[in-house]
């Protein structure tokens, strides 16, 4: 009997193979390249990090240097104790290691929501937060010179999208050693100007407040500035916003475990 490839049937038919032939295809295909695809965005991580401390990097040499450059991968809880630490090369397969932590999931899945329910209560932050398993990576690096740096990530809320990047403290965990900053989608010439060196050199050489009631201020564009602060970006006050939010928000959880590291040299 002959088809009738003109019949609704035929095409709903043709449809449905067409479907899976092409479903299976892509997911072989995503399948096949996920090793490559997780090794890039190793690199890519390796490569953020080494810029917060000023190391230009690529994809041919992230590797080698991040061996070079950072001597220690530590994992730390909310509280600031440390839960692992580990010197050996980085395998982007082993979970186990402080370097696949992936902060940017975990703020989505579970820090985004308490933190605009609290507003701004900390207290209120630190009870939503209190029942989660969250771990934190610290990146310990030391320069050419042998001074010892303390790369932090941070992630949060930008306009439209998340914003993320990673601070540099000097050997004093006070004092900005760099900063680097990027974002999914904020708006070209204002809020996407966060990844400029213009704004991200302002931070050097900035002080963390740990006495007041902010560690660190991104204040509105135009604004006068301290040791504490620095200028935001003219036009982009949500994404300035957002990134005095996630500094905040984050440092004060690594300020714990220096707090503890501090007690225990004494």
């Amino acid at each position: 009997m002959a088809i009738d490839k003109n019949s609704t049937g035929y095409t709903f038919l043709f449809s449905i193979a067409m479907v899976v032939v092409v479903g299976t295809a892509l997911a072989f295909t995503a399948l096949s390249l996920k090793d490559r695809q997780d090794a890039n965005a190793a690199d890519k991580k390796m490569m953020d990090i080494l810029g917060a401390i000023g190391v230009s990097a690529d994809r041919t040499n992230a590797n080698a240097l991040f061996a070079e450059y950072v001597v220690e991968r530590v994992a730390i809880d909310l509280d600031g104790r440390q839960v692992s630490a580990t010197s050996a090369a980085v395998d982007p397969t082993d979970k186990a290691d402080p370097f696949s932590i992936d902060v940017k999931k975990d703020y989505r899945a579970s820090i985004k929501s308490a933190v605009k329910a609290a507003d701004g209560d900390e207290a209120a932050l630190a009870a939503a937060l209190s029942d989660k398993a969250l771990e934190f990576p610290l990146f310990r690096c030391v320069t050419d010179a042998g001074q010892n740096l303390y790369v932090i990530p941070v992630v949060g809320s930008g306009l439209w999208g998340p914003i993320w990047g990673y601070v540099a403290l000097e050997e004093d965990m006070t004092t900005i050693f760099g900063a680097n900053f990027d974002h999914k989608t904020e708006t070209p010439g204002l809020g996407a100007e966060i990844k400029e060196s213009f704004f991200t050199d302002k931070f050097k050489g900035k002080k963390l407040d740990i006495e007041g009631s902010a560690l660190f201020s991104v204040l509105k564009g135009g604004a006068p500035t301290d040791e504490n602060s620095v200028d935001g970006i003219t036009g982009g006050t949500i994404t300035s916003k957002g990134v005095d939010e996630m500094i905040n928000r984050t440092l004060k959880v690594y300020l714990r475990y220096f707090e503890s590291q501090t007690r225990a040299q004494r």
